[in-house]
């Protein structure tokens, strides 16, 4: 297992939340690519509901989106890395009477970066995201 490890790029989640469960679906068939162009590999996906009582509770895929949306290309996307205390962390994030899907994935892209890194010795020590909206801000009070 630990070769396994070794070999794999950099892992990272996402949370998004789609206020007032209004999930369209359009950004699946991207997902779907991203993952067939070898780009990235999911290991977990998962969605969930909080409802006005702010209670979370995870969804069947057959359940979101109102079940308008086949997304059986996700059936069996779970590789038990995100548990009960993930969801309830995620939802925690998240407005009442909104939905989210949580994403765990491999950047598959990175991979052999990675592997030379720590065949060279080297240790990640910090990582992070610069949301596009601060990005935007930033660059618009460099404006100003």
């Amino acid at each position: 297992m630990s070769d396994d490890i070794e070999m794999m790029g950099p892992v990272d989640y996402l949370v998004v939340e789609f206020p007032g469960n209004k999930m369209t679906g359009e950004g699946f068939p991207l997902l779907v690519d991203l993952v067939e162009r070898g780009i990235i590999r999911i290991l977990d996906l998962v969605f969930v509901r909080k409802d006005a009582d702010g209670s979370v509770a995870a969804l069947e895929l057959r359940d979101v989106g109102g079940g308008e949306m086949d997304l059986s290309v996700f059936e069996g996307a779970a590789s038990g890395l995100l548990g009960q205390d993930d969801i309830d962390e995620a939802g925690a994030a998240l407005e009442a009477n909104s939905s989210a899907g949580i994403l765990v994935y491999e950047n598959v892209w990175a991979a052999p970066f990675a592997r030379a890194l720590r065949r060279g010795g080297g240790q990640l020590v910090a990582s992070g995201r610069i949301p596009v909206q601060a990005l935007l801000a930033s660059l618009d009070a460099m404006e100003a």
